[in-house]
């Protein structure tokens, strides 16, 4: 188990944790809690040894082994699924010995060198890496694409998998949910329901700690709590706690009250001194509960549209997707994600965007918020629109070497909204009503948190007074007191939202209703987010299942891109055919071979005949996995064949 007993922790002067005390249970699923700035993530530099207590004892088991999600955006030519396997490292360490004992020529070290091998999961390393980067929302042409090629959020996907990937008994995430689609945040719960070992796991998603979590940690006033049960199960206790305590501190201000009236009154006649500096020793060592309520939890809200159009925009046959690149042949097709769309957004509705990942949620809000323009057909706005888009990458478009206040006088200069001022002690008013104020109005940009970066983003958006909001995964690096008040805020919003979130909460708070991406289209979801939640669940099955159709063996490498339509004779196509007949015929007798040197593996054998026979099945697993490559290039030549 993990116990931390009278820990003090401290970051340079500040006291993260004082003289607290907590014990985690082998296999527990922990949710770690607490305000910002609270202590959470130095807790994690404890547990994985970056960090070390400053006064106290910290204990965990020597033997167990830790994974966790590295911070480092990657920088590496390597395949996606490349990347994910070298993630296990116990197959890592395994592999290195397989080389130094094949160097060794020491027949002994090769033989339990092939064996460990076999048992670190050398055969299905490909298959759990690709599951871990499809199940996260890749597609299966992702998979061999240099991890270059992926954008920031998508790298950090990967590095997730690649997390997942390491056999542990200790696992620490922290806010895994962030740059997730609501169907790879699905997914991920559902592993981490199998996860057997000890998760410890931050995050500002309340249902996604609800589904995961069965004990809650709190990081209060330098103090850890251990609550069980669940995130809710937390509120509800910690409210009552709250509720106690405020009675408790209630009476005993009432209490020092009347002790400070007697010492005023009677301290100077000598007939009542002795009791007058008994009552003042009792108010010395009265222990003087901390107020509850210090301060108002951060609430903000949009101000009233000044016009409705009714309909706000009205989508004919509309197709939406990407313009060819600039250096593209003359003529090269636009690509199309979503096609004919028809549809009407009304003053006032409360649209859910749903979609399983790459299917078009966000090219749709993009061309909506105009960053994209329609492929064809036609999106028209109602008189007076006005937009407010938050996109999932708006936090890149802030200048990381300007202010706060820097950014309010430049949106200012760009078109005030009417009713709005741009003078800059009213710009500074209005940034402190979202906590800018002091020094922060000066800040630079680039030396903030993802949080306060995001609650600027909001509150250049509230200024712009829109009767249209557009929000792309608006509460990534948000925290819980910051998306309450953000669902606050657009319930009491007279306009119109539209909602594109994995934060399952407040799209149940915000929405009333619900638009489907999917199949190239778009149409109305009838269910509520618990339907969706299943038919997410459903699809990735097959999805799964489709996989484990196309892939044959242990080496899942995705199917070449398709070879282009050509015509060939009757006579071509049937030799075709005969050779993949024949091929077929091979793999069956080389995985008839590999079957048979694993059985002779799994008995007794001498420790010379081990050696021999752990190169025999490395030999024959490549020849499996050469003659499967030809198989699925066969494949495809014969169904483009079969198509021209």
């Amino acid at each position: 188990m993990i116990t931390l007993k009278d820990v003090t922790l401290r970051r340079g002067a500040k006291v993260l944790l004082d003289n607290t005390s907590v014990t985690l249970n082998p296999g527990e699923k922990v949710g770690l809690v607490g305000r910002n700035g609270a202590g959470k993530s130095s807790l994690f530099g404890l547990l994985n040894g970056t960090l070390h207590e400053d006064a106290g004892d910290f204990t965990m088991p020597a033997a167990w082994r830790m994974a966790q999600v590295a911070q480092d955006m990657p920088e590496t030519s390597q395949s996606a699924t490349d990347f994910v396997i070298e993630g296990d490292t116990a197959l890592l360490a395994a592999q290195q010995e397989v080389a130094a004992a094949e160097a060794s020529d020491d027949g002994e070290r090769m033989a339990y060198a092939y064996m460990a091998l076999h048992d670190a999961g050398a055969h299905d390393a490909q298959a759990r890496s690709q599951a871990l980067i499809l199940g996260l929302g890749f597609k299966t042409t992702e998979l061999c694409n240099p991890v270059n090629s992926f954008s920031g959020g998508w790298r950090m996907r990967l590095q997730l998998a690649r997390a997942l990937m390491c056999p542990s008994d200790l696992l620490l995430l922290d806010e895994p949910t962030n740059h997730l689609d609501l169907d790879a945040l699905v997914w991920l719960e559902a592993w981490l329901k199998r996860y057997t070992g000890t998760l410890v796991v931050i995050s500002h998603d309340r249902e996604f700690l609800d589904a995961i979590t069965d004990v809650t940690v709190h990081i209060d006033n330098h103090k850890l709590t251990r609550y069980g049960g669940n995130y809710s199960t937390f509120e509800d206790t910690r409210a009552l706690q709250l509720e106690l305590q405020q009675n408790a501190y209630a009476k005993q201000q009432d209490k020092i009250a009347h002790l400070q009236k007697f010492i005023a009154r009677f301290k100077a006649k000598a007939s009542k001194a002795k009791q007058a500096q008994s009552r003042v020793k009792a108010l010395d060592r009265m222990d003087k509960l901390a107020p509850v309520l210090a301060s108002a939890d951060f609430t903000f809200e949009f101000k009233e549209p000044l016009n409705l159009p009714n309909p706000m925009l009205a989508m004919e046959e509309a197709c939406f997707g990407y313009p060819p690149p600039d250096d593209a042949p003359a003529g090269t097709p636009p690509t199309v994600i979503v096609r004919g769309v028809n549809k009407s957004v009304m003053a006032g509705e409360r649209i859910g965007i749903l979609g399983a990942n790459g299917r078009g949620k966000s090219t749709l809000v993009k061309t909506i918020a105009r960053d994209l323009a329609p492929t064809s057909g036609v999106v028209t706005e109602g008189k007076g629109l006005r937009i407010g888009y938050f996109a999932q990458q708006e936090l890149d478009v802030l200048r990381p070497q300007d202010n706060p206040l820097e950014h309010m006088v430049r949106m200012a200069r760009e078109g005030l909204p009417a009713g709005q001022s741009g003078r800059e002690q009213d710009l500074r008013t209005f940034l402190g009503t979202f906590n800018f104020s002091g020094d922060m109005v000066q800040q630079p940009v680039g030396t903030m948190s993802g949080g306060e970066k995001a609650r600027l983003v909001l509150c250049m958006l509230v200024w712009q007074r829109p009767n249209l909001l557009l929000l792309d995964e608006p509460t990534n690096h948000l925290d819980l007191a910051t998306r309450e008040a953000l669902a606050m805020a657009l319930n009491e919003f007279e306009g119109t939202v539209m909602l594109v979130s994995h934060d399952r909460a407040l799209l149940r708070s915000v929405c009333d209703e619900f638009w489907l991406v999917a199949r190239g289209g778009v149409e109305p979801f009838d269910g509520d987010l618990d339907d969706y939640q299943q038919y997410l669940l459903d699809e990735a099955r097959r999805a799964r299942e489709e996989l484990k159709a196309s892939l044959k063996s242990p080496k899942h490498e995705p199917a070449p891109a398709p070879v282009a339509a050509h015509r060939v004779s009757p006579e071509k196509l049937k030799s075709l055919k005969r050779d993949l007949g024949k091929l077929e015929q091979t793999i069956l007798e080389v995985q008839a071979r590999k079957h048979a040197t694993e059985a002779r593996l799994a008995g007794s054998p001498s420790v010379q005949l081990l050696a021999e026979l752990g190169k025999e099945l490395q030999q024959i697993e490549e020849t499996l996995n050469a003659h499967e490559d030809s198989w699925l290039q066969l494949s495809e030549e014969i169904e483009a064949a079969s198509r021209g």
